[in-house]
C-alpha cells in the first residue's frame, strides 16, 4: 500500500506535467489554476477509466500461471516492483526529469518474470507491442502536431487578418477535438457502464452528434464571446460565453480613468492597484512590470508565513493560540509550496530559446488560450486513465493474492473501486506538492509555448 501510494504520487509529480506543462508555460493558466483543473481530471480518469490499462500490468506481460502453486513469490515480486519503480519515478522528479512511469514499471515486472522463472516466464509479444509503442507514439505525435500546427500557423498566424480568421477556425478546431476524445472514451469505455459494447456506428453516432452540437456552441456563442472580449476588448467573464447574445456592449475603461465612484483596492503589502509601483512602472494592463492583486496577495501571504517557518523552533515560548495560528501557518505553507514556484525560470539558455522564437499576433494567441485549456483537461484525463495502471496494476494482484489465497491466472478479475481511488488521490498530491519542477522543465526549458504553440 505505501510503495503503491509512492509509485502514484511519483506520477502525479512526473507524468501530469505532460499535460498541462504547455498551458502553464504559454501563461494561459497559472500553476495553481493547472493544478486544480488537473487534479479533477486525472482522478476522473483513473476512477471511471483506469482499470483498461490496469488489466495489461497486472497480468499481461508475464505468465502468472507459474506462481500459481507459490502465490507469495509473486507478491512478493509485485511488491518489489513497486519499490524498484516509485525510486526511479521520484528521483527523477527530485531532478525535474521527465521520465516514463510506464518504462519503469513494465522493466521491474519483466525483471519479476526473469528473476523469477527465466526468460520464457515473459510474454515478448506483449512486451514487443509496448517497446514499438515507445517508438512509434513520439512519432506520430510530432507528426499530427506538426501538420496542425503548419496548418495554423500558414493559414491563421502569418495572415495579415490573423484574428478574423483564428475566429473562423476555432469553431472546427473544437468540434474536431471534442469528437476525438469523446470517441475515445465511448469507445474504450468504463467498465461499469458499458459503453464499450455498443455498435460501432452508434459510438460513430454519439461523438458526431456531441461535436456537432460544441460546433455549433462555439459558432453561435463562444465565437462572438471571444470576438467582443478580445478584438473588442469588452469586459466580459467567461460565464458570458453561455449567453453572450444578450449581454450589453461593456467597453473597457480607459487606464488612470476611472471613475471617482470606484474606490481604490488596497492590499497590506503597501501597494495600490492604481499607484505607481517604487520603480515608477506605471500599474496599468500595458506595463512591463505591471502588478496584478494576486501577485500582491501572494507576497502578504509568503510575508506572513516566512516569519512562521524562522520563528518554528521558539513555538514552545509562544502562548497556545498564536502556536496553534503559527503550526497551521507552517503547514500551509508547506502543502502550498507546491503550486507557489515559478516555473518561468530565466537564465541565459532559456531566454536565447524563447528570444529566436517567432511571435504571432498577440490578440491571436488569445484565441487559443480556450482551446488549449479545454486540449489539456482531455490529455490529462487521457493520462489518469492509462498511467493509474502502473500503480494500481501491482497493487491489484497483491490485494487478489491475499483476498483469495490464489494468482488470478485469467487476469480479468474486477479491480476494486477503492483501488482507483486511491491511485487516483495519489497521483493528485504528488501534482500538487512536487509536480512543478518537471512542469518547469517542459513548459518553460525546452522551447518557446505560446497558446497556438
Amino acid at each position: 500500500m505505501i510503495f503503491a501510494f509512492l509509485d502514484s504520487y511519483g506520477i502525479g509529480a512526473n507524468d501530469v506535467s505532460n499535460s498541462f506543462s504547455a498551458a502553464v508555460g504559454s501563461r494561459a493558466l497559472t500553476l495553481k489554476q493547472a493544478v486544480l483543473i488537473a487534479s479533477v481530471c486525472e482522478f476522473l480518469g483513473a476512477f471511471l477509466m483506469g482499470s483498461s490499462t490496469a488489466d495489461t500490468i497486472k497480468g499481461g506481460l508475464i505468465d502468472v500461471s507459474l506462481f500459481a502453486l507459490d502465490p507469495a513469490l509473486l507478491m512478493l515480486g509485485m511488491v518489489c516492483s513497486l519499490v524498484g519503480s516509485s525510486t526511479w519515478v521520484l528521483f527523477a522528479s527530485s531532478r525535474g526529469w521527465p521520465v516514463s512511469t510506464t518504462h519503469a514499471i513494465v522493466g521491474a515486472i519483466t525483471g519479476i518474470g526473469i528473476a523469477g522463472f527465466g526468460g520464457s516466464a515473459v510474454r515478448w509479444a506483449e512486451i514487443g507491442k509496448i517497446v514499438a509503442s515507445w517508438l512509434v507514439s513520439p512519432v506520430c505525435a510530432g507528426l499530427v502536431t506538426a501538420i496542425v500546427f503548419l496548418t495554423t500557423k500558414f493559414f491563421i498566424l502569418r495572415h495579415d487578418d490573423s484574428l478574423k480568421r483564428g475566429l473562423r477556425a476555432i469553431p472546427f478546431y473544437f468540434a474536431i477535438t471534442i469528437f476525438i476524445n469523446v470517441f475515445y472514451i465511448v469507445f474504450k469505455g468504463s467498465p461499469g457502464l458499458n459503453l464499450s459494447k455498443m455498435p460501432i456506428g452508434v459510438i460513430l453516432g454519439i461523438s458526431f452528434g456531441v461535436a456537432g452540437a460544441v460546433f455549433l456552441w462555439c459558432q453561435f456563442f463562444l465565437k462572438p464571446y471571444l470576438q467582443r472580449k478580445i478584438e473588442n476588448e469588452e469586459q466580459l467573464s467567461w460565464h458570458h460565453s453561455f449567453w453572450i447574445p444578450f449581454v450589453k456592449p461593456r467597453p473597457l475603461v480607459p487606464p488612470n480613468s476611472a471613475p471617482s465612484s470606484v474606490k481604490t483596492l488596497r492590499v497590506d503589502t503597501g501597494y495600490s492597484l492604481n499607484e505607481k509601483h517604487p520603480d515608477s512602472s506605471p500599474l496599468s494592463p500595458d506595463g512591463l512590470k505591471a502588478r496584478t492583486l494576486e501577485e500582491a496577495l501572494h507576497e502578504k501571504e509568503m510575508q506572513d508565513t516566512g516569519t512562521v517557518n524562522s520563528d518554528l523552533a521558539a513555538l514552545d515560548d509562544t502562548p497556545p493560540p498564536s502556536r496553534a495560528k503559527a503550526l497551521l501557518g507552517y503547514l500551509k505553507a508547506k502543502v502550498m509550496h507546491g503550486v507557489e514556484q515559478d516555473i518561468h525560470e530565466s537564465t541565459a539558455e532559456v531566454d536565447q530559446i524563447h528570444d529566436s522564437s517567432t511571435k504571432y499576433d498577440r490578440k491571436t494567441e488569445l484565441l487559443f488560450c480556450t482551446l488549449q485549456v479545454l486540449t489539456s483537461c482531455f490529455a490529462s484525463f487521457a493520462h489518469g486513465s492509462n498511467d493509474v495502471a502502473n500503480a494500481i496494476g501491482p497493487l491489484t494482484t497483491i490485494y487478489y493474492i491475499w483476498k483469495n489465497g490464489a494468482v488470478d491466472i485469467s487476469g480479468k478479475s474486477p479491480i476494486p473501486t477503492w483501488i482507483l481511488a486511491y491511485g487516483g488521490v495519489a497521483i493528485d498530491l504528488g501534482l500538487l506538492t512536487y509536480g512543478y519542477k518537471v512542469m518547469a522543465t517542459l513548459g518553460n526549458k525546452i522551447t518557446y509555448m505560446s497558446p497556438s504553440r
